[in-house]
């Protein structure tokens, strides 16, 4: 990418501007000086970086190996005494850093359609609705549409499994500036509660922000200190947004539909419920594998197909629609997207041979998620035995635990407990704290903090007709342990690895053989 570089003068003139700077700018700053890069990492540092000390795990070592790399100021809350490079201070790390990134990549977001998506579920599937729904739409114009998820990201030069949902701004800004250099005409993402507390989104300017639906989420020491807290993090991304798109169905309605028409001049609302919604979308059934539902809406009354399962995924459709009509994306581009899309990694179904098991991965990770998931699953498949492994994540979202335990107790026939990016804490006592609240459900439980071995657990104990869901992962390939993301199989590996063994463990017992036991990978 090509852009415009700046003397740090225009830094500091910036930070004054935003009432930012803690203290005097030191006299040895060479304010005239070119600024080649912002960074936070040291490892990129090259002669002429600005840098920016951030980070719990930040040590005096990384700026000192900045400065002998050729960092020549630094940004920072504290000033490092024991490194002999000026430090311009500020008071919010955060906002400083945002202000900074969006300085340095040049305020990509003014020049690229940015659509951003927040809510406790459906983000992810919104996103790559409406991914699927813009690439048919800018293929006639030789481009297509960017994704920033907790899937993966994608900017027009890079491509890779994701490991934040909204990545940190110096990040974010590179993406934007990416995707703007390589011609792609816009970029859908994932806007976590996280991003709009930490300002990691300050300064993006968003063409569209779509508000899904609000439930108990992120609620620990480390993210939100209480639910008040994580619903108005939620709701600061309408005071960025060109376009604001509110779910009248949800929880908090009322107050959602408030901030956004208070703090944005165009505001698109849709339902399932209310006729009087913008987008309102009803008759909603079952047709063979596929869902149909009707929509009518502003030059819009017909009928939509969606090929993807999940009854509750005709909301996540409704919202990508109503972007699309505040954004005039034409009807044919909006009923041929949705009807290609696919999201990885959720609702993936798998199943053996004569279809008795069927494996469902997918990335539900919260109460609502889970009780959506639940009742949709017991739609489809009446009668059926379910089987659920999952796990928690390690020093967050604490109320997961007891929540998730307790919906999983209530639909479940059985629940076995494994690893899910424990990080930091270990495996075997969130697995415990969660079958507690299982067995407060009456529900018989599995510890088996092997990943793999969990799934593969749920598949071969199977001696009837059943329904696996394997969730919180979805297509990831990695598990975070300590502060590293470590190479595993996904979900999506494991279920149809395993679902072959069941098939052949079954051959073999129907030829009088037996089949050696073997363990699943970490």
């Amino acid at each position: 990418m090509e852009l415009n570089f700046y003397p740090l003068r225009a830094y500091c003139a910036l930070l004054e501007k935003e009432e930012l700077l803690a203290a005097p700018l030191p006299r040895e700053l060479d304010l005239g000086r070119t600024v080649e890069l912002v960074s936070c990492d040291s490892r990129e540092v090259v002669p002429g970086t600005l840098f920016i000390c951030k980070g719990v795990h930040f040590k005096p070592e990384f700026l000192a190996d900045a400065a002998r790399l050729g960092a020549f100021a630094y940004v920072s809350e504290t000033p490092c005494p024991q490194v002999a490079l000026p430090c311009i201070q500020v008071s919010e790390l955060r906002r400083a850093m945002a202000r900074l990134a969006v300085e340095y990549y040049n305020d990509p977001s003014q020049r690229l359609p940015v659509i951003g998506i927040t809510g406790t579920k459906g983000k992810s599937s919104t996103t790559y609705y409406l991914k699927y729904i813009l690439d048919e739409y800018l293929a006639t114009q030789g481009s297509s549409c960017g994704v920033i998820s907790s899937i993966d990201t994608y900017d027009g030069v890079e491509n890779f499994e994701s490991h934040l949902t909204t990545p940190e701004p110096l990040e974010l800004q590179k993406h934007f500036a990416n995707a703007l250099a390589s011609g792609l005409g816009c970029l859908v993402m994932e806007v976590s509660s996280q991003a709009l507390k930490y300002h990691r989104t300050l300064g993006t300017r968003f063409a569209a922000a779509c508000f899904l639906n609000i439930g108990r989420d992120h609620i620990s020491p480390v993210e939100h200190p209480d639910f008040e807290d994580y619903f108005h993090s939620k709701l600061k991304i309408f005071a960025q947004a060109q376009l604001s798109c509110v779910n009248l169905d949800c929880d908090h309605a009322g107050e959602a539909l408030a901030a956004a028409r208070r703090d944005c001049n165009r505001v698109i609302t849709f339902s399932r419920k209310d006729p009087a919604a913008d987008v309102y979308g009803n008759d909603i059934r079952k047709e063979g594998h596929d869902i149909r539902f009707h929509v009518k809406a502003r030059g819009l009354d017909r009928d939509f197909r969606l090929t993807m399962p999940g009854l509750f995924n005709v909301e996540n459709a409704l919202a990508a629609i109503a972007v699309c009509q505040g954004l005039d994306i034409p009807e044919a581009a909006v009923y041929a997207g949705l009807e290609r899309a696919r999201v990885p990694g959720r609702m993936e179904v798998y199943a053996n041979e004569d279809g008795a098991v069927t494996a469902i991965v997918d990335y539900a990770h919260n109460r609502m998620s889970f009780e959506t998931l639940f009742q949709s699953v017991r739609s489809e498949y009446p009668g059926r035995r379910i089987v659920t492994v999952f796990g928690c994540p390690g020093k967050k979202a604490f109320e997961r635990r007891r929540d998730l335990g307790e919906v999983s107790g209530k639909y479940s026939d059985l629940v076995i407990l494994t690893e899910e990016d424990s990080g930091e804490e270990d495996t075997l006592s969130i697995c415990r704290e969660i079958a507690s609240h299982v067995a407060g459900q009456g529900c018989p439980y599995e510890i088996q903090p092997n990943r793999g071995e969990a799934i593969r657990r749920a598949v071969l104990s199977c001696r009837e007709p059943s329904v696996l869901l394997i969730t919180g992962k979805g297509a990831e390939t990695r598990q975070k342990r300590g502060i590293e993301y470590i190479d595993t199989p996904s979900d999506v590996d494991y279920a149809q690895t395993f679902l072959r063994e069941y098939d052949a463990r079954r051959a073999a017992q129907a030829r009088g053989e037996e089949m050696p036991e073997t363990q699943a990978g970490a």
